[in-house]
């Protein structure tokens, strides 16, 4: 099935998407592009979901850093497609950066055949750009940010009805309501109104991450940009100031394993932050006493069994989810599940409207 033409006359009513990650803003960007009243909604100050990048300041030295997904590849058409078209935009560029793995005992190149990008200036820079984009050419679509939306309650007879913590009831009634969450928050959400979405989603496990941000004071002379790490609470390592388009304080990014991660999940960000710079000390990371590190915990980080199914929809209810746990695992997996959805609803809505 194609990408919904947006020259093709759609019925306009509104369609709700909760959750404004890569998969939720690919759903929306086809959507709009077809013609149909978009509402957005995350529970977050902005959009990009795990594509993070978080900005701060160690007294008067300000520092950025990713600290969810780190970089992405692009192998299928249409994706290729959508980071040519960051990248014309600026906000995408391949990282050139050396990536390597450490086996426990020392450092391996890997090799250089993989094209690996990441978002410029910041990993959060192509969701950003999508927002910005369906600004520009649509009147029919809306954002609203700090919007922590309700378990579904049971649709009325003039639509789907959305509550949220911050805003109360929204008053508009949705044709559809897509959920572009993590697979756990979907089976919450859904769980009054659609028991065999539930239980598909129930059927994703999802694994947890703890992440450290640490700026250090000298550049290290480690022999690796980017680094896959075994036998280590460690998992990868990244020099995260040697992407393009960043500067100043030369910051690292620590992913610690899944195991070791879901084993400390509920420890304090002081004791994770300890641990986690002596496992870098060991890989010939710096004293931690002479950096400053701050953690981050990603209760929903990958998932551990990917769906392989693109996307679910049931155009009688006007229920659909997509992520990246419905694709592949990943940040293409992700937007290619947004469009595979959007394919659906376009379709059911367009059908009915005829």
């Amino acid at each position: 099935m194609s990408t919904p033409n947006p020259t093709e006359s759609s019925s306009n009513k509104a369609i709700a998407i909760i959750g404004a990650g890569m998969s939720g803003l690919a759903c929306a960007q086809a959507l709009v592009e077809a013609g149909h009243c978009v509402h957005v909604f995350d529970k977050s100050r902005g959009p990009s979901g795990r594509m993070s990048t978080r900005r701060s300041s160690d007294g008067d030295i300000d520092w950025q850093c990713d600290h969810g997904a780190q970089y992405f590849t692009a192998h299928h058409a249409e994706f290729r497609k959508q980071v040519s078209e960051w990248q014309q935009a600026g906000a995408a560029q391949v990282w050139q950066g050396l990536i390597g793995k450490h086996d426990g005992y020392d450092f391996a190149p890997q090799d250089s055949f993989l094209e690996r990008f990441v978002g410029t200036p910041r990993m959060t820079s192509p969701a950003a750009h999508m927002v910005r984009d369906m600004h520009a050419t649509s009147q029919s679509v809306r954002f609203q940010w700090q919007a922590t939306v309700a378990p579904l309650q049971p649709r009325s007879a003039f639509g789907w009805i959305l509550q949220s913590q911050e805003h109360g009831t929204e008053p508009h009634r949705y044709e559809a309501v897509v959920l572009a969450v993590p697979a756990p928050q979907a089976a919450s959400l859904l769980a009054g109104v659609a028991p065999d979405a539930t239980a598909l989603a129930s059927n994703a496990r999802m694994l947890p991450c703890w992440a450290l941000m640490v700026r250090c004071h000298q550049p290290l002379s480690l022999p690796v940009d980017g680094c896959f790490v075994e036998h280590s609470p460690l998992r990868w390592i990244a020099r995260d100031s040697s992407k393009p388009s960043r500067g100043g304080t030369e910051t690292w990014l620590l992913h610690a394993a899944h195991s070791w991660s879901e084993a400390h999940l509920e420890d304090d960000a002081a004791t994770v932050t300890a641990a986690l710079l002596h496992a870098f000390a060991q890989l010939g990371g710096p004293d931690p006493a002479s950096v400053q590190a701050t953690a981050h915990r990603w209760r929903y980080a990958d998932t551990a069994n990917p769906l392989n199914a693109g996307a679910w929809w049931d155009a009688a209810a006007g229920l659909g989810m997509c992520g990246d746990w419905m694709h592949s695992g990943s940040v293409e997996g992700a937007w290619l599940s947004g469009r595979s959805l959007a394919r659906h609803v376009h379709t059911a809505l367009h059908s009915h409207a005829g």
